[in-house]
């Protein structure tokens, strides 16, 4: 087991599940550091705001570090001295890979190549690492299964998450070391991702605007609320996988919701809140997408007696709440 005050590196602090799991962390006594290269994918202002509302006030620094380059890296680990590491940054979105496949290259392969380097050299106790929902493809077998085959991605964005696996476990049966992969199912929250349906939609439903829904709004989303995510990740850091009697000390968990939800009904749910009715262009499916995603959370449950629940009409509901006030600062700021 973990002690609560062990050092900790969580990259990728300034995103959506790094600071929330940075903070948390924090929270329960962990000796929290961070770092981001606070790219603009989505604006960097909100990265700022997540710093400055999230970690500061837990006294959780955040460093800048570009982890493409190993010199950077080698200096975080040598100024840090992680005993645990959670990373979390990445280049995230399905089709953004389509339009700038290297930045998927940097960041979710040479950057986790040099992670995994790190924690080698530095015998860290236990790597976390941000896999995803998406290298599933377009599996018929629902729900997904951490056994089911993840052979066939979709998108160059699930073909790095299922990259990373496959390093992952190389260094692990090579070097024994510890390590966790996270097959995260579409998270959503306060402090979220731009660029993720529910804030968009959001946005442009109170702005008035059309918003785009591929696939005649059929597709199913596995929904899953941040709180329980990192609820799921600060209890999986501090069960360490054995590697005792050859056994290759690595897994990967789903951190899913379990109850997958048309995006059709999940407008119909955001329509309530928002007291608002949707103005909808209907598009056709889009490359990289996949047609459902549903998380089996069997193998979570049992190994820490948790997994997420939130309902949908809840976490969106908080989300809107966040909203109304971060958009309303951020225009009195403009």
């Amino acid at each position: 087991m973990i002690a609560g005050d062990e050092r900790v590196l969580v990259t990728g602090a300034a995103g959506f599940i790094g600071s929330a799991v940075a903070a948390s962390l924090a929270v329960k006594g962990f000796d929290v550091v961070g770092c981001d290269n606070f790219n603009d994918y989505y604006t960097p202002t909100l990265k700022r705001d997540r710093v400055e509302a999230l970690l500061r006030p837990v006294g959780v620094r955040c460093v800048p570090a570009e982890l493409s380059d190993p010199g950077q890296v080698e200096e975080v680990f040598r100024a840090c001295r992680p005993e645990l590491v959670v990373h979390l940054a990445a280049q995230a979105g399905v089709r953004y890979s389509l339009e700038n496949p290297s930045a998927y290259i940097q960041s979710n392969l040479v950057a986790f190549a040099n992670i995994l380097e790190a924690c080698r050299r530095s015998a860290v106790r236990h790597l976390l690492y941000a896999s995803s929902s998406s290298v599933y493809g377009a599996s018929a077998s629902v729900p997904f299964h951490e056994d089911d085959r993840t052979d066939e991605p979709l998108s160059l964005y699930a073909a790095t998450k299922m990259s990373n696996e496959l390093l992952a476990y190389c260094y692990s049966h090579l070097y024994q070391l510890p390590a966790t992969g996270l097959r995260f199912f579409t998270v959503y929250g306060p402090w979220g991702r731009p660029d993720m349906a529910y804030f968009s939609f959001t946005r442009k439903m109170l702005a008035g605007e059309t918003i785009p829904v591929f696939a005649g709004g059929r597709l199913e989303r596995d929904f899953t609320y941040i709180d329980d995510v990192v609820e799921s990740v600060v209890r999986l850091l501090c069960r360490p996988q054995e590697g005792t009697h050859g056994v290759t000390p690595h897994t990967v968990f789903n951190i899913g919701n379990h109850q997958p939800v048309r995006v059709s009904e999940f407008i119909k749910v955001l329509e309530g809140i928002l007291g608002t009715q949707a103005r909808i262009d209907f598009l056709p499916m889009q490359q990289g997408d996949v047609p459902s995603t549903f998380a089996d959370t069997r193998r979570l449950c049992e190994v820490v007696g948790f997994v997420p629940s939130t309902p949908l009409l809840d976490g969106l509901s908080r989300f809107v709440k966040w909203y109304r006030n971060w958009s309303d600062g951020e225009q009195a700021d403009s």
